[in-house]
């Protein structure tokens, strides 16, 4: 307490420091001699003066004592930085009324009364050390004592750091909340170029002043290669589809092929350079990816970034570590990303056009070649689009397009993984339109989410046994799937209201098919607008009932008669279902069943399901 006193006037952080450096003067006078006594005449002068014991001749018997002595030295530095440390922490974050600093700062008095009793405790030991005679034995008692204090002092050590640590991450939060409002403001502002945007983006004011990687050469670069450029952010996880980066890359691809032919299988750009002229300013795809900063970065994380990232020709952060947490927080709750890629298009200014453009461009693939991805053009497209077999397969297959160009040739699509029904099917689809003498084409589509062997099996299957066409390529039939959902998604994103508009009904109707039928599916088509459709179950009793509405086909025609008898076939029990990707932002508050307009229930957890069951 007397030592207290003559501190008093100090800190508590400057009284630890004080005691301690007066606890070294004392502690490295003793040892120092000690060392040194046995090759020194100065030093050996001094141990005789002071009949200071030789400790390397008593070395044994006081080994217990001094590695006491060494353990409590480290753990009173340990407490000591710690306090350091927490006077150190900003000041501006660190008001006494709020918890944990409050906390913390309560327990640094009770730290530094053990630092100051421990350094009494040991200056007391050095001291009866020194009185000690050259045959004295240590206490075992002294001994026990100072392992006891080594205890004490150590378990303030861990609660101390424990208040440290709250602390630290309290501040750490209390900055990235403060780096957020910045983000929100500065995308709120009007900009004279991309720069201040994209430096927040990519956490420019790091030490780290080239952060991208550009893809073709493999050079570092600073974010200056993007000025004055519209941008496109494609964001992710480390766990993009091949598919995605398959169709992304052919987009990407076409657009830097000055005078590109039309691709022969799949064709995700549609000719439209009159309506959307290539963009001034030209266009730089970034991969920003975003993972979760919690859980640890290993090898087999690195080995699938660095396996990604040479995957992509176009520019990518250099490492995830660069994008700040603030920068994941807006992209999550403002650009609604929740593991599902999105790509946000940037114009030159920096100002956000589109918060995803990736539905655009899986529907309207080749609006990249105008580099048009802005949310207003994406709502023009929509209002010069009808539904149809044309907008459905559009861009996938020109076969199917050639088809239509015939005009009495009907075309049948049809999917599921049920390999005994799409036999049944396929093969009672050529008897009808045998009997009905008509020119048809058939068409597999798969399944959306499919098991994949089972899929290559089905597809061997139908080509082996020449039941119909198919796609060889599952990116296709990922395409296929993947546009639909973008329909309703594009949509939402825009603010419409799909409860009633007639092209998301009528994808809804295929898409509750593929997820409600366990046999299959199937749609007819003559042109790109008459059609029939239902699950593959009745569709099949359709066929076979071709003698009850044949005499309608030369009256009606054929998918007239069909539509018909289909009405005929249904019955007011049903148990549809919808599931689609749990988006944030993006989730349909509630969806009305395509069967009896009914609202469908609505479950939700990775995916969110609609449900509609009167069996």
């Amino acid at each position: 307490m007397a030592l207290f006193k003559s501190l008093s006037k100090f800190s508590w952080d400057a009284k630890v420091v004080i005691a301690l450096s007066t606890f070294a003067i004392t502690y490295g006078e003793f040892w120092l001699v000690e060392e040194l006594c046995g090759t020194h005449p100065l030093a050996k002068s001094i141990v005789l003066l002071k009949k200071l014991p030789d400790v390397f001749e008593q070395s044994e018997m006081l080994r217990p004592r001094f590695e006491s002595f060494w353990s409590l030295f480290n753990v009173m530095l340990d407490v000591t930085e710690s306090i350091i440390r927490f006077h150190e922490l900003p000041p501006q974050y660190t008001s006494l009324d709020q918890p944990p600093i409050s906390v913390a700062a309560t327990h640094i008095p009770i730290a530094v009364y053990w630092i100051i009793k421990s350094v009494i405790t040991c200056i007391s030991q050095i001291i009866g050390l020194s009185a000690l005679g050259h045959k004295s034995i240590p206490s075992t008692t002294e001994t026990s004592d100072l392992s006891s204090l080594v205890q004490k002092v150590n378990n303030v050590h861990e609660h101390f750091t424990k208040q440290l640590d709250l602390c630290n991450q309290y501040i750490d939060e209390k900055k990235q909340v403060e780096a957020y409002n910045r983000l929100v403001q500065l995308f709120e502002t009007t900009h004279v170029n991309n720069m201040d945007i994209l430096k927040a983006l990519f956490n420019y004011s790091n030490d780290d002043l080239q952060p991208l990687l550009q893809g073709f050469t493999g050079k570092r670069v600073g974010v200056e290669v993007l000025e004055k450029n519209n941008i496109w952010l494609l964001i992710s996880d480390l766990y993009i589809s091949e598919e995605e980066l398959t169709i992304f890359c052919q987009i990407v691809n076409k657009m830097r092929e000055p005078n590109y032919k039309e691709a022969p299988n799949i064709n995700p750009f549609r000719k439209i350079d009159v309506l959307f002229p290539r963009s001034q300013s030209g266009y730089q795809e970034v991969w920003l990816p975003v993972v979760d900063k919690t859980i640890p970065w290993t090898e087999a994380k690195q080995r699938e970034f660095d396996r990604l990232q040479m995957t992509m020709p176009w520019y990518s952060v250099h490492h995830p570590s660069l994008i700040n947490s603030a920068v994941i927080k807006y992209i999550k709750e403002k650009w609604h990303f929740n593991k599902t890629p999105i790509l946000v298009v940037l114009n030159p200014l920096g100002t956000v056009v589109n918060t995803n453009a990736l539905h655009m461009l899986w529907i309207w693939g080749s609006i990249a070649v105008g580099g048009d991805l802005t949310s207003s053009c994406e709502k023009r497209l929509w209002c010069d689009e009808t539904w149809g077999l044309k907008f459905l397969v559009d861009g996938i297959d020109e076969n199917i397009l050639h088809w239509m160009e015939e005009k009495e040739r009907i075309i049948f699509l049809y999917g599921g993984e049920d390999i005994d029904w799409i036999r049944k099917f396929t093969m009672k689809a050529r008897e009808v339109a045998k009997a009905a003498n008509i020119s048809f084409e058939m068409m597999y589509v798969g399944k959306r989410n499919p098991n994949k062997e089972l899929l290559r099996r089905n597809i061997d299957i139908i080509t082996k046994e020449n039941l119909s066409y198919c796609w060889k390529d599952l990116t296709l039939i990922w395409y296929f799937w993947i546009r639909l959902e973008s329909m309703i998604h594009s949509k939402m994103q825009l603010g419409e209201n799909i409860e009633n508009d007639p092209i998301i009904k009528e994808i809804m109707t295929i898409l509750i098919f593929d997820s409600s039928s366990e046999k299959g599916w199937a749609l007819i088509s003559k042109g790109s607008e008459i059609m029939a459709k239902a699950k593959g179950d009745m569709f099949l009793n359709c066929f076979k009932e071709y003698d009850k509405w044949k005499g309608n086909v030369d009256v009606k025609g054929f998918i007239y008669a069909i539509n018909d008898h289909l009405k005929q076939l249904r019955t007011p029990h049903h148990c549809n279902r919808l599931i689609l990707p749990g988006m944030e932002g993006m989730i349909p508050e509630m969806l009305v069943c395509t069967e009896c307009g009914r609202p469908m229930e609505k479950y939700v957890s990775t995916s969110v399901m609609y449900s509609c069951c009167n069996n």
